[in-house]
């Protein structure tokens, strides 16, 4: 290779020599060289973009997944809490079915029932209606079975607790009593 100062400046180093000064299968040589390379890279460059299409996509998969994770943790974060004050909500409701002669004392439950109630109404707390419904193990427990005539086969006769839904998920099932066919 010639060195810097001793090129001519009038000569380009990057010029290709003339097809008189080279025979042409050198050149097809380096042109096949060249085209060679160029197909090489850009496959090269090919694969590079799809890994990054790939990793891209595998961020944004897993940056959706940590949100709805999260989402779904904020909102069922009450769950545990509103399930420990559930035995509490059934007190109050025991409470209120015993009678008394003091009004006013008996208005004050009701007051303190019906706030709590609001309050994990608003949180998502939602009562199961099963009295008089279809049995459904998926929402209601069975404790007896009472062989009937007047109601329907597996109709909910009475409640012994409660059953509730939180934010659409079952949170306790209703303990019931269950008709059946004698």
């Amino acid at each position: 290779m010639k060195s810097v100062e001793s090129q001519n400046p009038d000569e380009n180093p990057l010029e290709m020599p003339t097809d008189d000064a080279v025979p042409a299968e050198t050149l097809e040589g380096q042109l096949a060289a060249v085209t060679a390379e160029r197909d090489r890279l850009a496959g090269e460059k090919n694969e590079l973009y799809d890994r990054l299409l790939r990793a891209h996509a595998e961020y944004e998969n897993a940056r959706r997944r940590a949100e709805r994770e999260r989402s779904d943790f904020l909102q069922f974060a009450a769950m545990e809490l509103v399930r420990d004050i559930l035995p509490v909500l059934d007190d109050f409701e025991r409470a209120l079915k015993v009678p008394t002669a003091d009004r006013e004392y008996a208005k004050g439950v009701e007051l303190i029932y019906q706030r709590l109630f609001d309050t994990l109404k608003k949180l998502g707390l939602e009562p199961i209606d099963a009295l008089g419904k279809p049995f459904d193990p998926n929402l209601h427990q069975a404790v007896e079975r009472v062989e009937t005539g007047e109601a329907a086969d597996q109709t909910v006769l009475g409640e012994f607790q409660r059953g509730y839904h939180f934010k659409g998920r079952l949170l306790r099932p209703a303990m019931v009593r269950v008709a059946v066919r004698p």
